[in-house]
């Protein structure tokens, strides 16, 4: 307890990150005790620490640094740290005052560059931000420069900074051997390319300078838009983007690909950018909305909002297109029949169960407003009859977030996750844990039983036959990186900032899209490969992604949310958490899903007789309400789903196509501000 509590407070996983910042703490805490002593030998070895450990840190625990920097231990502190501290051993040495005087100097020096550098690079930053950042339209006719040299421009506070190290190591040397050309030598050193930097990005600026205006750009890109002529958008926002959000735009790329219509996607943070899966289709992050209203779309029919958020009116106020709500997974959340989705034109649902979910919400949305689509994402999912059976039963566990509020409907881990885990490893199953990427964002309750769980997981690990599995994943890890790193590439994350992509946008052929898919399949191979076919797994990330997760599982156990209705696809036995310990008759009237649902109360009392349909599938009673369930919560399997969302995409298109003529008759039509 008191290892995850640390753990927690400190903002790190595990005992070698641990360890890492009680080294970095004890040699930073050592560096004063030996400026004073004075020992020489003593202060070097702490100063080498604390440069490592602080480097091995920002890659292995970025939550700590970012603790320590708001704590007003910047880096830029911890250096001007060490460096007054080898100033006061200097002068414990007995360095004569012109050496001291020198060195004051200089590192005075090197940190006035350091800040003189940052005004400049911020200066190239704003002139090189866009309106609007492109992917997949030839952006050559905007004229835009190219970027500074990485070795300039990226990550540019950590090399400035290090620049010091020739006028420590110089000192060091020279208190060390008691005479000063060492100190001179590295003192030139610092102070030298200091300057050299800064000149080098002062001749950067001036290329900045000649950056296109923002109508330029933005005249560039509609330019594009009219040789492409979109007529369905998806258009995403979130107060917060990140991948963790991204999931929610990258789970309808491929549907969008497979439209009969033109799309297009918009997005409205910049930080999108960096997670978007590969698409050939043009993609526009646009983040003001004064910008988003000088995009021309004249025929643009069909907008298809996967979240509600504010930003979203930016775009409903556009009257010649329909607007629908399509959502990121039907569940049984409160979210999934928000009265809010009155704006949209229509409310696009998998089955039956979301039109009833709405419905059930009175007075807030009327039946013709909603437009059973199926769910195309779930094609690829095996069915149950297509399971191959391991050793041992392997249940995913795979828990919701704990969401805005504190909703009963929310996430098992805190009331019942770690006595759940517990209760299965002495199951003797294989347990595959993947957490809900925003977990513990806004509950430390989350946070700590995530962090239990993974804890759990990890020391049941250890008591098995360790070494040959760990073996196999450290000689997969090298190809799992390159399989990532092109996949990176192929996604179209190119090096550089948001304007040098935008410059290197090119319209897209179906050049990459056959090793795009050949590399994902080889990727999730050679990683469930080399997982020992009975150690426990802990998945997080864009990959292994959550229906490869699916296909390895013989049984699910979630919460109420979307995971457990796409599970539904494949047929195979599931549990819903029931923590609040309410009537099963109660429990499945408050939530479709639960129709098929294996329920299991809050001490995990059931949980044995559950794996029993796992282990004897003859002993599997809730089969036969899977069947039905699948088709009412998300739809037929013919027509398929695929063919249901395009006849959907190209009626309300016909309609908005059809009423934007009439309109036409009636004179300028007034866009309706939200």
């Amino acid at each position: 307890m008191t290892f995850r509590w640390l753990c927690g407070v400190l903002r790190v996983r595990g005992k070698t990150d641990l360890l890492l910042v009680l080294l970095f703490a004890a040699a930073f805490a050592a560096l004063p005790v030996f400026a004073l002593l004075p020992s020489l030998w003593g202060f070097a070895a702490a100063s080498a620490v604390s440069y490592v450990a602080d480097e091995v840190l920002h890659a292995r625990a970025p939550s700590f640094v970012r603790r320590l920097a708001a704590l007003q231990l910047s880096r830029t502190m911890r250096f001007t740290v060490r460096t007054v501290m080898l100033l006061a051993l200097a002068d414990r040495m007995n360095a004569s005052d012109a050496v001291l005087v020198t060195a004051l100097a200089v590192f005075s020096a090197h940190f006035a560059l350091v800040t003189l550098y940052t005004a400049v690079h911020h200066a190239i930053r704003r002139r090189r931000t866009l309106p609007v950042v492109v992917r997949n339209l030839d952006m050559s006719g905007a004229g835009i420069p190219q970027s500074p040299p990485a070795l300039l421009y990226r990550r540019f506070l950590r090399k400035l900074l290090h620049l010091d190290l020739p006028a420590h190591a110089g000192l060091l040397v020279a208190l060390a051997v008691g005479a000063w050309p060492p100190a001179g030598v590295g003192f030139a050193l610092t102070a030298g390319l200091a300057v050299a930097a800064v000149v080098a990005l002062l001749t950067q600026l001036r290329r900045a300078r000649r950056m296109p205006s923002r109508d330029e750009v933005l005249a560039e890109v509609n330019r594009q838009l009219a040789g492409y002529r979109p007529e369905v958008a998806l258009y995403f926002s979130f107060a917060s983007v990140s991948r963790d959000f991204m999931y929610q735009v990258n789970m309808w790329i491929e549907t969008l690909e497979q439209l009969d219509r033109r799309p297009l996607i918009i997005l409205r943070e910049r930080a999108s950018f960096r997670y978007l899966s590969r698409t050939r289709l043009p993609v526009v992050c646009v983040p003001k909305a004064d910008d988003v209203a000088q995009l021309e779309l004249p025929e643009l029919r069909v907008v298809l909002y996967p979240g509600n958020a504010g930003k979203n009116v930016h775009m409903l106020r556009v009257a010649e297109a329909k607007h629908v709500f399509i959502g990121h997974g039907d569940s049984d959340k409160l979210a999934s029949s928000n009265r809010v989705s009155k704006v949209y034109d229509e409310i696009w649902v998998a089955g039956r169960a979301g039109r009833d979910r709405y419905q059930r919400v009175r007075h807030a949305i009327s039946d013709e407003a909603i437009v059973e689509v199926g769910r195309p994402q779930l094609s690829p999912i095996r069915l149950h009859t297509d399971q191959a059976p391991g050793p041992l039963p392997v249940v995913l566990y795979a828990p919701t977030w704990e969401g805005w509020s504190d909703d009963d409907c929310h996430t098992s881990l805190i009331p019942m996750g770690v006595t759940l885990v517990e209760k299965l490893l002495a199951e003797n199953v294989r347990v595959v844990y993947k957490p809900h990427p925003l977990t513990g964002k806004r509950s430390r309750a989350a946070a700590d039983a995530d962090r239990a769980v993974r804890e759990l997981l990890r020391a049941d690990n250890e008591r098995r036959d360790a070494e040959p599995a760990e073996a196999a994943a450290a000689a997969a890890k090298p190809r799992l990186a390159e399989i990532q790193a092109r996949l990176g590439e192929l996604a179209g994350r190119l090096a550089g900032d948001d304007a040098q992509q935008t410059r290197e946008a090119r319209v897209p052929g179906r050049d990459g899209e056959a090793e795009w898919h050949e590399l994902r399949a080889e990727w999730h191979r050679i990683f469930w490969e080399s997982r020992d076919p009975v150690r426990h797994n802990v998945v997080v990330g864009q990959l292994p992604t959550l229906y490869e997760c699916f296909d390895q599982a013989d049984l699910l156990i979630s919460d109420v949310s979307s995971v457990v209705a796409d599970f539904v696809a494949s047929l195979k036995p599931y549990v819903l958490t029931n923590a609040d310990d309410l009537p099963d008759a109660e429990f499945r009237a408050a939530y479709t899903t639960a129709g098929g649902a294996y329920l299991l109360d809050r001490d995990c009392a059931r949980l044995p007789e559950i794996l029993r349909s796992v282990r004897d599938p003859r002993h599997d009673p809730m089969a036969a309400e899977r069947r039905v369930l699948k088709e009412y919560v998300l739809g037929p399997d013919r027509p398929t789903s695929m063919e249901r969302f395009n006849a959907a995409v190209n009626a309300l298109a016909g309609r908005a196509a059809a009423e934007h003529e009439e309109w036409r008759g009636e004179g300028p039509r007034v866009a309706v501000g939200l």
